[in-house]
């Protein structure tokens, strides 16, 4: 997903960066509230992390401004200001979320996966499709070109969340929380044995392949190119 990263501090939002991009997000980052506001008004963000203490424009004020221009994309607040009061101020001028600093990574990045999930539910289809590859909710079948394709439950719920996130590198973590309902990692090889028997029943005698593996960062559906 596209982040847009609104932090004045260069150390923070470079190592912010670098974690959210190996992730497998499209971090943009703004070093001041101005450039940021102007960034998020526009560009595409699925999620704004926005630092409370910015220069030129506050990080408050730069909500605030968003909000009144219509602007609906999710908003993560940071900020070293932890206080009940500091976080009902910053979910009253418009953040969805707010977390006080210090935090952990893994915190900020399932905040990030929270808030995109509120915004663009997926769920809610029932029917997926990916170059001739289709899948039904409803029915729970699969085919590609036409051909059934039969799969066992944590196949299936494995392709399904693959595909609701086509064209998007879906991480390690992402299959274990999403498709596993692990909140660690076992430290076993689950989802590697997982995705090649996957790849071996929707890929093998098809063409183009539709499952990639993303090296150092996860998993991908992708249709074919043009």
């Amino acid at each position: 997903m596209r982040i847009l990263l609104i932090e004045d501090d260069r150390e923070t939002a470079a190592y912010l960066t670098k974690a959210l991009r190996e992730a497998g997000h499209v971090p943009d980052h703004a070093g001041d509230g101005l450039t940021g506001t102007d960034m998020a008004l526009a560009g595409e963000y699925d999620v704004l992390v926005v630092d409370r203490m910015l220069p030129q424009r506050d990080g408050l004020a730069v909500v605030a401004e968003l909000r009144k221009a219509g602007a609906e994309v999710p908003v993560l607040i940071l900020s070293a200001l932890g206080r009940v009061d500091d976080r009902v101020t910053g979910l009253r001028a418009g953040g969805d979320d707010y977390l006080a600093k210090p935090f952990a990574f893994s915190e900020l990045l399932a905040r990030i996966e929270v808030l995109a999930r509120r915004r663009r539910p997926g769920e809610s289809e029932t029917a997926y499709k990916v170059g001739d590859l289709e899948l039904d909710r409803l029915s729970h079948s699969v085919t590609r070109a036409g051909k059934a394709i039969p799969l066992q439950p944590r196949e299936f719920r494995l392709l399904e969340y693959l595909m609701r996130n086509a064209e998007k590198v879906v991480t390690r973590t992402m299959l274990l929380e999403h498709v596993w309902d692990y909140h660690f990692d076992p430290q076993t090889n689950v989802i590697d044995v997982h995705v090649s028997r996957l790849r071996a029943k929707i890929d093998k005698g098809f063409s183009p392949p539709l499952l990639h593996t993303v090296r150092g960062a996860g998993y991908m559906v992708r249709g074919p190119r043009r």
